[in-house]
Formats: structure tokens, sequence, C-alpha cells
């Protein structure tokens, strides 16, 4: 697969970040995909979120699988490390890297078919083990790259090009995540920039897993009348229960909004995340209230977007097996190889 670099225009005051850095300093190749596909303004709403964070590329590591969603890992931060593993087993690379190396940010990038099939048992792992990184799900409910086929993500009806209807239950990547004791769990729409960049925000300042489920239609193969993952029909039936503003350590806090209709969540390294509460009665802290209100509004047919659970006191999976901090590859040499007599030590627990 070829890629084509942008150009690089030079453009005089073009705000920059705290690094000195502006987005075009975030962008990656040109994007092969069809025109207008819901994963670009993905691409679009993660440039703008690393951006703003003022992570430098090198503090990024990007990870994918197969799959339409897994080409968008090339069109952002090029400067940024980079693994295309093989179909559906991107979480067990991610999380061998994180076991390395806890000093870099993991982004990766999935879609339904590369994470709820053959991936699914692969992401169910990472959830439980809660692995620092933030996890995209790009959601459109067909196999794109294979000529739209269902995937395990097609709503019992939804109806093909071809007027084939599915008949299968869809496996939801929110409350798969919830039921996994996922420690982030949000889920918005592609076309919803307002709403999503917060989320990739406060998803990759998260300390644990962090899935973002992102409604993301295909325009080539799922965006017809009859289909439940169309632009249409998800624009009329996605409901915000709780909008997110992510707000970094540096900048002050304020109180613009109504006492008892928002909240505040700190997180581990003093940043917070707003929560300004659309259904008032919605607690995105109550695990098993998030369970029942997304089943509920499956069942009437309707999203959930916005962040549906977080937990900030979780402990990530360097927390439960008291991993050294520092990468391994900086490590002296007497560390990495202890010894016979450590080898020995350790080889006498399996006899």
């Amino acid at each position: 697969m070829s890629f084509i670099n942008k150009p690089k225009v030079a453009k005089l005051n073009l705000p920059r970040n705290e690094l000195g850095l502006t987005r075009r300093d975030y962008e990656g190749a040109m994007s092969t995909l069809c025109a207008g596909c819901g994963h670009d303004s993905v691409t679009a709403a993660i440039i703008e979120a690393v951006w703003d964070l003022s992570i430098a590329p090198e503090q990024l590591a990007k990870l994918s699988g197969i799959g339409c969603s897994s080409k968008t890992t090339a069109y952002f931060v090029s400067g940024a490390h980079g693994f295309n593993s093989v179909h559906g087993r991107m979480p067990s690379i991610a999380s061998g890297a994180s076991a390395a190396n806890r000093a870099l940010y993991y982004l990766g990038v999935s879609g339904d078919g590369d994470s709820l099939s053959i991936g699914y048992g692969q992401l169910a792992h990472a959830i439980r083990r809660n692995v620092n990184m933030l996890y995209i799900c790009e959601n459109n409910g067909v196999y794109g790259l294979t000529k739209g086929q269902f995937s395990a993500a097609a709503d019992i009806g939804s109806v093909t090009k071809k007027d084939e209807a599915n008949k299968q239950s869809p496996i939801d990547p929110a409350l798969t995540a919830l039921s996994l004791g996922g420690s982030f769990v949000a889920r918005s729409f592609s076309g919803d920039k307002q709403q999503l960049v917060p989320l990739i925000k406060a998803g990759l300042k998260h300390k644990g897993f962090a899935l973002i489920d992102v409604l993301s239609p295909c325009v080539t193969f799922n965006d017809h009348e009859g289909s439940t993952k169309s632009y249409a029909y998800i624009r009329e039936h996605f409901e915000e229960a709780v909008h997110a503003d992510y707000v970094p350590l540096r900048k002050a806090i304020t109180a613009d909004y109504k006492a008892g209709n928002d909240m505040q969540v700190a997180l581990h390294d003093g940043s917070y995340i707003r929560l300004h509460k659309v259904d008032e009665s919605y607690d995105p802290r109550n695990r098993a209230h998030a369970m029942e209100y997304l089943r509920a509004k499956q069942r009437s047919g309707e999203y959930v977007t916005g962040l549906l659970y977080v937990d900030p006191d979780s402990k990530d999976f360097h927390d439960v097996n008291e991993t050294t901090k520092r990468p391994l590859n900086q490590l002296p040499y007497e560390q990495l190889v202890p010894g016979n007599q450590a080898l020995d030590k350790i080889l006498s627990r399996y006899r």
C-alpha cells in the first residue's frame, strides 16, 4: 500500500501549541479512504486533540489492525511511533508495548469488524487488564474493505444495499467495555467534532483503558435508507446524555455553569473532566446505571453519546503488576539480566 505525503506549504501566523508546533505538524499522509468517509472526520478530531494537548509526536505510539479504520493511523501525526498489526491483534501489540514503555501515549484505532469479531478476545483482555491506552473503535456496521458484509455491530433489521436484512443480535462496544470493568467508556459520532475532541483528550489523559465507540458511517456500503449506521439515521436517533469538556491543569478553573446540572471529575495528573449533564439523572460514575440506561435506549433504537462511564481512581496495568517506571530499553544490563540465581528463584515457583 502506498501513501502520498501531504505537501508542506509554509503558512504564516498559524496557531501554535506549547511546543511551538502547528496543526500541520500533526498531520500524516493523504487519505485513500472514500470521499466523505466518517473515519477522516475522526482523524481530524485526533489531530486537533493531540495538537491541543501539546503531545510531542515522538511521545505518541499509534497502533492498528486491519480494515478501513486501521488505515487511518497513517493519516495523522506522521512523526509518531506506529505499528500496523495483523487482523484483530492490535490490543496484544499495544499491551506489550505499554508494558515495555509506560512513558508513551498509546492510541489504538480499530473498527467494529477488527474489534468485535476476530479481535473480540484480544479487546476483552486489554479492557480487563486496564491497559493504559486510548482505544478508538470506528463503528460503521460493515466490512468496508470486503464490499459491505454485516459486521458484529450491525443492528437487527439493518438492511444492506442489496436489501438483505440482518437477523443476528449486535455486539455493543460500550456495553462490552462496561461489563468487563472498563474504567473509561464513551460514545460519539464522527460528525460531531465538538463532542468528540474533548472525549479524545480526556481518554488520552485517563489512567487505564479508555474506549471511545465512534459511530462512523460508511458512505459507500452503509449510508442508504434502511441502514441503522447511516448519517441520516444516526443524526435522528442519537441522544447525548453527558457532554464532557476536558480542562488541562494549565488552564484556570472557571465556574460558568449552573450548580446541580454539572460535575467535575479530577484525573490522576491534576487535570479534570467537566461534565454537562443533559439528562440530569445520569451519573457517569455509576457503572450499573450506565449499563441499564444504554440497554433501555438501545431497546428504543437510540444511540447514547457522550461520556458514559469514568472511574478516575482505577488502577491500571502498571499499578496492578508493579511494573518498572523506566522503559525497558533504558534499564541497565544488570537489571535486565539479574543472573542464574534470580532465574532459578523464578523457575522454582513452577516446580
